[in-house]
């Protein structure tokens, strides 16, 4: 590799070539004393030397790890000869000869033992100093022009026992293990810790003690392992490809897994581990399956083929995210590995295939070409996130894939764009980098990468692909270079599509249209509203369907809004048309008829029409869902129109009725009302009540239950008689599809409960799913019901029957927390105290917290009480959990942020916690969160 793919600065970020502020956050020395310092995209600057190679040494001993890092250092050569238009040029003439060569280091956890540069041992204040979690060395010679190279020896102690926030080298269980990703190196050892710094790691030695640690793993292949002295071992390791320190990895431990093998299209046989504690061993196979699967599929999409001889996947039970995909060994989180009949639930194996995928598919996009700074994120994560999902809907269904992830954007991502963490997909700024892993650059730039598609055609992406990995391979670049590899490929004009990566929060679209059925003309008006007033280039998938038989008249076409306000013509149309708009939610905009467009009528009318026949699976889907909204809206609201109940009845009972719907799936989902955080984002403004959303949605519910009792009874007892017929447990889409419509139609009969007697039937049935059920999946959706069913001696015998069947094991314990939490009973708050208590309960373990304690704050019966206890619990909660880990805290205060969004009595109480927060010591992470919550 050339010097310039490892500093990685063919950047062409392009709107800040004009700013050569000499603010240079990332080297500054002071911090800012009203708090921890921000850092600014506009402010990067190229490193004045980079490192080409890296030897690292780990002596792994209890209580004390010593690391050695021998890094070649040379002048960073592309500073001069770079010949982009980029946003750095500002900044790339070359260094001054007197400027320093800075690393990063985590003083509070790394402790510097000594240092070398080309043998000579440096002196502390002479040759090098350290301040603020920098070491700096002075005695670097520094002109670009020199392509002389040091090697700097560096020597340090940590204590990976003692370290809590999981970020670094630290310890789970018995094993330890590593998360580098975004600045965890820099807790391992002296670096520079940014991603366009990309070495090659040549040679990684562990040593440790072979009893209790028998496997040790790094990056890349294997080149020796033998015993030492003193009943120790040790494992030399060796990645041939450049990378940033954030995908470096180390894990040494008590080991075992399952092998198997992967012949490439180029003949290439690759080694596949996938390991766990012992324990776990049975549950690893659906993993293995689905990182074949990736495999194959990145080859026949994409045509991108894995490049070393092994692949090795871990996983760790103590761990901030979902898994990280380290160059040829990739730790995960137990929650996206294991899986099992007896353990996991349908969504748990989606997951599983979903994120292992994920993991695989960053080797290219993300490891192979990386971020050129971390406000480049989305790059590598918007861009992997919809490879994920892409493989998930072909390797199951589209439709039904398309489905989820929208409601899940809805849930959380809209949200989230409009409250005080709104954040343009490529952020301008941020205090710690933690707190920007966000739904926005994940699902919203998933969203983004998803336009590029449906603007250029998938064989165009493609091209856009093949040519921005042609340019690229190597190097760490930024979010405009894609753009441009996109543009390029297909001779596209894509500059305003630029603007997606800098508007914050969701755009509006809003349609009207008049159809001249006399000529066949049929005018569509769009007018689009964003953040900044500016227009952003919005692709919007549109069709149009006969009004009386529901035939498609004119097929997916897609139609390019680039303007504020533009008008499409449609003509030589015959019979009367309904439109089709935003065909497979082809934008992450929110769609609604412009007002006074038509009639509350009018507007129903064509809802219930695109419930029972648009072509688009996606837009029948969501037909149905606003005729929901508005009926549980009604309800709220105390106007309740009989026309759209009627509406509703006759939209949920074909539904129902259709078995045409092969896939059982889609019609679980036509029938679920939609989501209480997705209709919170629906009301939109202020003076939301989460309580009272809560109430008329489970009115709506019981409504329809009662309404259509036997109707779902009878579908209930026919899929029941089908399932155990078939009863060999498969995770294809029809098994998933009849195991999720027979639970929701449960999740409706458990709702009917007014009457002692009705009351004795709902548990009745919930105990039997519960004790008939041949998987998690069925056992967790009658756990759900008779958690929910307060005062049943059936509620208190099945959670009391689960956990004692879990027999300890830390996935199902989450279940067990998880379902309680989310329970809705009147108590739910007193519940929750009492298992922080349980002894099974922990702070330290990421995955407890987030299943008792993140889960909670989505009841919203219960997080919201009246009396603001809900909220003072949760403050309490996240300030013992930012002693241990910052990440885990942080992501937990979002739950407080929104507090303008609600009714001034909850909205004031939730604000007195953010406000009582940030008057103690909090970490950086916490600080910026609660800052911004209280702006």
């Amino acid at each position: 590799s050339s010097s310039r793919s490892m500093s990685g600065s063919s950047s062409t970020e392009e709107g800040s070539a004009d700013k050569d502020k000499d603010v240079a956050v990332m080297t500054s020395d002071e911090k800012e004393e009203e708090g921890p310092m921000e850092y600014f995209r506009t402010d990067y600057k190229p490193l004045s030397h980079v490192i080409s190679n890296v030897e690292l040494h780990f002596d792994i001993h209890p209580g004390k790890t010593t690391v050695t890092s021998t890094l070649t250092v040379q002048p960073n050569q592309s500073i001069s000869t770079t010949t982009s238009t980029s946003e750095s040029n500002s900044n790339s003439s070359s260094p001054a000869t007197t400027q320093d060569f800075e690393l990063d280091g985590d003083e509070s956890c790394v402790s510097l033992q000594s240092i070398s540069l080309n043998g000579k041992v440096l002196e502390k204040n002479v040759d090098y100093t350290l301040f603020q979690n920098k070491l700096k060395i002075h005695s670097l010679s520094s002109t670009s022009t020199s392509t002389e190279s040091s090697v700097l020896k560096v020597v340090v102690q940590i204590v990976p026992e003692e370290n809590l926030q999981l970020s670094g080298l630290y310890k789970s269980n018995a094993n330890y293990c590593s998360q580098c990703e975004a600045m965890g190196f820099r807790r391992i050892t002296y670096y520079p810790d940014r991603p366009d710094n990309m070495a090659i790691f040549d040679k990684v030695t562990l040593v440790a003690s072979k009893q209790e640690y028998p496997m040790l793993l790094s990056n890349g292949n294997l080149l020796e392992e033998g015993d030492s002295d003193d009943g120790r071992h040790y494992a030399i390791w060796s990645d041939p490809f450049p990378k940033p320190s954030y995908l470096f990895a180390l894990v040494a431990g008590n080991l075992d897994g399952i092998s198997d093998t992967y012949t490439t299209t180029s003949g290439r046989n690759v080694q596949l581990n996938v390991y766990s504690e012992p324990q776990n061993v049975h549950k690893l196979q659906y993993a293995m399956q689905s990182l074949k699967d990736s495999m194959k599929w990145d080859e026949d999409t994409f045509g991108l083929e894995y490049d070393l001889d092994l692949y090795n996947i871990v996983a760790v039970n103590d761990f901030n995210m979902g898994a990280m995909e380290n160059k040829g060994l990739n730790v995960f989180n137990t929650a996206y590995v294991l899986a099992d009949q007896k353990t996991a639930t349908d969504t748990d194996y989606e997951r599983v295939q979903g994120v292992i995928g994920h993991e695989y598919f960053h080797n290219w996009t993300g490891n192979r070409v990386t971020c050129r700074d971390w406000f480049q994120l989305t790059l590598k994560e918007g861009l992997t996130v919809f490879r994920d999902q892409e493989f998930t809907g072909d390797m199951n269904s589209n439709n039904v894939k398309r489905i989820e992830d929208v409601r899940a954007l809805r849930g959380r991502q809209f949200a989230e764009d409009a409250g005080p963490m709104s954040h343009s997909i490529r952020p301008d700024s941020y205090i710690s980098m933690d707190n920007f892993y966000t739904a926005t650059v994940y699902s919203k730039g998933a969203e983004v990468i998803r336009m590029y598609s449906t603007l250029l055609s998938k064989q165009g992406f493609r091209k856009g692909m093949d040519l921005y990995f042609q340019r690229y391979d190597g190097q760490a670049v930024t979010c405009d270079d894609f753009r441009n590899a996109m543009a390029d490929a297909n001779d596209a004009d894509l500059t305003q599509f630029a603007d997606w990566y800098s508007t914050p929060g969701t755009p509006t679209v809003s349609y009207d249209y008049t159809y001249n059925a006399d000529e066949g003309i049929l005018t569509l008006t769009l007018t689009q509203s964003t953040s900044t007033n500016q227009p952003v280039h919005i692709p919007i998938s549109f069709g149009l369907l006969d009004r009386s038989t529901g035939d498609e008249v004119l097929s997916t076409q897609v139609l390019q809004l680039k303007q504020t306000t533009q008008t499409f013509t449609f003509d030589n149309l015959k019979g009367d048309v309904v439109p089709s708009i935003l065909r497979g939610f082809s934008a992450p905009v929110k769609l609604a008829a412009k007002d006074g467009a038509m009639t509350s009528e009018e507007l129903e009318e064509e809802l219930a029409f695109l419930a029972a026949y648009d072509t688009d699976g996606f837009n029948k889907w969501e037909a149905g869902q606003k005729l929901y909204t508005r009926m549980i809206f009604q309800q709220m609201e105390e106007t309740n129109s009989d026309a759209t109940w009627k509406r509703v009845l006759q939209a949920f009972g074909r539904t129902l009725e259709q078995v045409s719907l092969n896939d059982y799936s889609i019609k679980a989902y036509a029938l679920t009302l939609p989501s209480e955080s997705s209709l919170e984002e629906d009301i939109g403004g202020q003076a939301v009540d989460p309580v009272a959303i809560h109430n008329s949605r489970g009115s709506v519910k019981k409504a329809l239950a009662r309404h259509f009792q036997k109707e779902i009874r009878d579908q209930y007892d026919e899929l029941t008689e089908i399932m155990t017929k078939d009863s060999e447990f498969k995770v294809d889409a029809t098994s998933v599809g009849r195991r999720r419509l027979r639970n929701t139609l449960l999740d409706y009969l458990c709702g009917i409960k007014e009457t002692s007697e009705e009351k004795e039937e709902a548990s009745s049935l919930a105990w039997k799913h519960y004790t008939d059920a041949t998987g998690m999946t069925d056992k967790m959706a009658a756990l759900s019901a008779l958690a929910s069913m307060d005062g049943s001696d059936l509620q208190q015998k099945a959670l009391q029957t689960f956990y004692d069947d879990a027999e300890g094991d830390a996935l199902v314990l989450n279940k067990w927390f998880s379902v309680q939490a989310m329970a809705d009973v009147p108590n739910a708050l007193e519940k929750v105290k009492e298992l922080t208590e349980h002894p099974d309960f922990t702070l330290s373990n990421p995955n407890r917290c987030r299943a008792l304690l993140s889960v909670f704050t989505m009841n919203a019966a219960g997080f919201h009480t009246s009396d603001g206890e809900g909220y003072s619990f949760i403050a309490d909660m996240i300030a013992k959990i930012d002693q241990l880990n910052p990440q885990i805290s942080s992501r937990m205060a979002s739950s407080l942020i929104g507090w303008k969004k609600y009714t001034p009595e909850r909205g004031t109480k939730m604000k007195e916690q953010l406000e009582k927060l940030s008057r103690s010591k909090l970490s950086p992470d916490l600080f910026e969160i609660v800052n911004r919550g209280l702006k």
